[in-house]
């Protein structure tokens, strides 16, 4: 017997859109000013990290290393600007972001209208906060 999936999308406690909005927006400021601390911040201990580069990284010590080294490296002089594109429910306390991410300039201005990666993030709320327990990054194909 064949039976419809149900639709899943629970409703949130006051502030916990905002709460994971902030996650975000802080981010983005992180990424910005090469600010390894603030952007890990929000990670759980046992954290796992998928990067653009599909390198996994597993455990907070590890997301912070890699973090450190790719802020003070090769992203020290790159901008983005990071747009919240959905804040799904999916359990008491489980939720999925998704953001987009854009180029940008050191003001924060886009450089482009599409984003050039999607951004999905595993957050659960433990103790009244927020922590990831996971994050995806897929880079956006170029058009042909």
């Amino acid at each position: 017997m064949r039976t419809t999936p149900p639709t899943i999308d629970l409703a949130a406690e006051a502030g916990d859109v905002e709460a994971i909005r902030q996650i975000i927006a802080d981010a983005e400021t992180a990424y910005n000013t090469n600010d390894a601390e603030l952007l890990t911040a929000p990670f759980a201990g046992n954290a796992t990290v998928v990067n653009a580069m599909g390198m996994i990284l597993s455990g907070r010590e590890a997301i912070v290393e890699n973090t450190t080294a790719g802020l003070a490296g090769f992203l020290r002089d790159q901008y983005a600007s990071y747009d919240v594109l959905d804040v799904r429910f999916v359990s008491p306390g489980v939720a999925l972001a998704y953001k987009g991410a854009r180029e940008a300039r050191a003001d924060g201005t886009p450089l482009g209208e599409e984003h050039v990666m999607i951004v999905l993030y595993v957050l659960v709320k433990q103790d009244g906060h927020w922590w990831t327990v996971a994050r995806q990054n897929t880079l956006v194909p170029s058009p042909v």
